[in-house]
């Protein structure tokens, strides 16, 4: 086996999560580096090209080449994916929207580059789960992201108690998301069967323009529910004694 000196290096590539913040939330090294590299492993190739275009790189778009890594992406495929990192070439992974490899399909990329002793370098970006944290006024001394809560409307429910209690019960801020097309189910279900003195944060289109961040309990959640369909959103919940 080569050493790592003589692999390519796995650069993790942030990608914005609100449209056209490019010059306020991304450092000038996301640049630099694009600019440095042709092969890519994207969730979504479209979204890969028009992000990089808005990076103005030198390299025309044409000449770079984009493999697919999502969800649905075989194990057995990822040796042949990572193949050009383990002959010295250098590969970029991106996420379809904020940090590649958190809740995203990239971190088993990432995985198998630790396996095959190949460096991975993640590079500064916006990650909605961080700014929602620090946004909230929450604990971020112990916090625990959920991911999605379960479709099933009993099953969800019986989430979001469980959630309730892990929060009091460890004084820990509960972190979780929801395809944007369901939120107002979601936050209609956490208000309804929540403890009126719960706090919820709601984390609406971070860094935005139409961004709306707000904490509050869920007995005044109640009174005046946001519209939060279709746009993306993090829902943080800490519950006090």
């Amino acid at each position: 086996m080569h050493d790592a000196s003589s692999k390519g290096i796995i650069y993790l590539i942030p990608t914005v999560i609100a449209a056209d913040t490019q010059a306020q939330v991304l450092a000038p090294q996301i640049r630099e580096i694009a600019n440095r590299l042709t092969y890519f492993l994207v969730e979504n190739v479209r979204t890969a090209r028009r992000f990089l275009s808005s990076l103005s790189i030198q390299t025309p778009i044409s000449e770079l080449q984009f493999e697919l890594l999502s969800k649905k992406t075989a194990a057995t495929d990822l040796p042949g994916l990572m193949k050009p990192a383990l002959s010295g070439q250098d590969i970029g992974i991106m996420s379809e929207a904020g940090c590649p490899g958190v809740a995203d399909p990239g971190a088993r990329a990432v995985a198998y580059a630790h396996q095959q002793n190949l460096r991975v370098v993640p590079l500064v970006g916006p990650s909605s789960i961080l700014l929602a944290l620090m946004a909230s006024g929450f604990s971020g001394q112990s916090f625990t992201f959920q991911g999605y809560l379960p479709i099933d409307k009993t099953q969800r429910i019986q989430a979001i108690k469980r959630l309730e209690k892990q929060s009091q019960h460890h004084r820990q801020t509960q972190i979780f998301m929801e395809t944007p097309y369901r939120n107002n189910q979601l936050l209609a279900d956490v208000v309804k069967h929540c403890q009126p003195k719960t706090l919820i944060c709601v984390a609406k289109n971070i860094n935005g323009s139409d961004e709306y961040i707000k904490t509050q309990p869920v007995h005044t959640w109640q009174k005046n529910l946001p519209d939060l369909h279709k746009v993306p959103t993090v829902f943080l919940l800490y519950s006090v004694r």
